[in-house]
């Protein structure tokens, strides 16, 4: 099954998910991505990305150069900006990361955070089956190294409402879909 690889403009097969992380890799192979590069990958407009590092939402770019760990902070935020307001999307990353223009204290490395995102989103791709109890997300996080106690649970928590606005932005897209559906039935042809 084919799917638009989440905050980006990409297309997947779903069974192919876990070599995203190698194709991403694989990009950076040259030293990192030049601004426009990262604004295809992720369908949004250069000036909002320069805006988000003028913001403090991510580090400022090394030498005109974005890494994979800041494509994967701007593909988060892209992701979830069609569910949640800024501030709040601001505060999940904050609740893991600290100071979002300081890569120092962070918790977890954005690419990590959004690598574990996909799989757990390939997991439960049908939008609202939420799993709550289904040990998967446990399972993914069993390899994370813990900077400090009490790491894992709140990435946990951060995953949870990563799948949970993503999954609500799917049944949005859906929704509207048939409403546009609907409109093209009674339109007169």
């Amino acid at each position: 099954m084919r799917w638009n690889i989440p905050g980006t403009v990409l297309t997947a097969d779903t069974e192919q998910t876990r070599f995203i992380e190698e194709k991403f890799n694989a990009m950076f192979l040259g030293g990192g991505m030049v601004l426009s590069q990262v604004a295809g990958v992720t369908g949004l407009e250069p000036y909002t990305i320069q805006n988000w590092v003028k913001r403090g939402f991510l580090t400022n770019p090394v030498g005109k150069r974005y890494t994979l760990r800041q494509l994967c902070r701007i593909i988060n935020i892209n992701m979830l900006k069609a569910a949640l307001p800024m501030e709040d999307i601001c505060g999940l990353l904050q609740y893991v990361n600290g100071s979002l223009s300081d890569e120092s204290d962070d918790l977890i490395d954005d690419s990590v955070l959004y690598f574990l995102f996909l799989r757990l989103a390939v997991h439960c791709r049908q939008p609202g089956s939420l799993p709550e109890d289904d040990g998967y997300l446990a399972a993914l996080l069993e390899e994370y190294p813990e900077p400090v106690p009490g790491a894992r649970q709140r990435v946990e928590k951060v995953l949870r409402i990563m799948l949970t606005a993503w999954a609500a932005s799917q049944l949005c897209r859906r929704a509207e879909n048939m409403v546009s559906a609907l409109k093209a039935e009674d339109s007169p042809h």
